[in-house]
């Protein structure tokens, strides 16, 4: 007896569109290591409140365990100082679970100093350098208006 599987292959191969959505907007002076390490550190937060876009655990074919990861894609995007401010601005408005790096940051040695060198600043005069936002698709559309996807 032999079982088609077309049709399972298929679906699981369709793409899958999401109703929310990860976008990272990085400051485009950045230099290559500081773009990485701001992108690690800013999605970090996201799963801590907002656990829905954490998937389920891997295994490889060994059944070694590995952690699970976001569930959808993260889309990375730049743009200058202004278009990272006005990013925060949006996600602010809108109430969207957001994680933020300042240029303060980079000089910091441990979390307790990242806080407080966040908590130092009034927040319409950080030196914004990343934002990562998670929330419905249209929504975080709108507070990347005006960055263009990282190369």
């Amino acid at each position: 007896m032999t079982t088609d599987t077309t049709q399972t292959d298929t679906a699981q191969s369709a793409p899958v569109r999401f109703d929310t959505k990860i976008a990272v907007i990085l400051r485009d002076d950045l230099e290559t290591w500081q773009r990485l390490n701001v992108t690690a550190f800013l999605v970090s937060g996201l799963g801590s409140q907002a656990p829905e876009v954490i998937g389920e655990p891997y295994a490889d074919a060994d059944g070694t365990p590995y952690l699970p990861m976001f569930r959808q894609p993260v889309m990375v995007f730049e743009g200058s100082k202004e278009a990272v401010t006005a990013a925060h601005s949006r996600a602010l408005s809108r109430a969207l679970p957001r994680s933020l790096f300042t240029s303060d940051l980079f000089a910091t040695g441990h979390d307790g100093d990242n806080r407080a060198a966040v908590r130092a600043v009034p927040g319409d005069q950080l030196d914004l350098v990343g934002l990562a936002v998670y929330g419905p698709r249209n929504a975080v559309d709108k507070v990347m208006k005006g960055a263009r996807m990282h190369p």
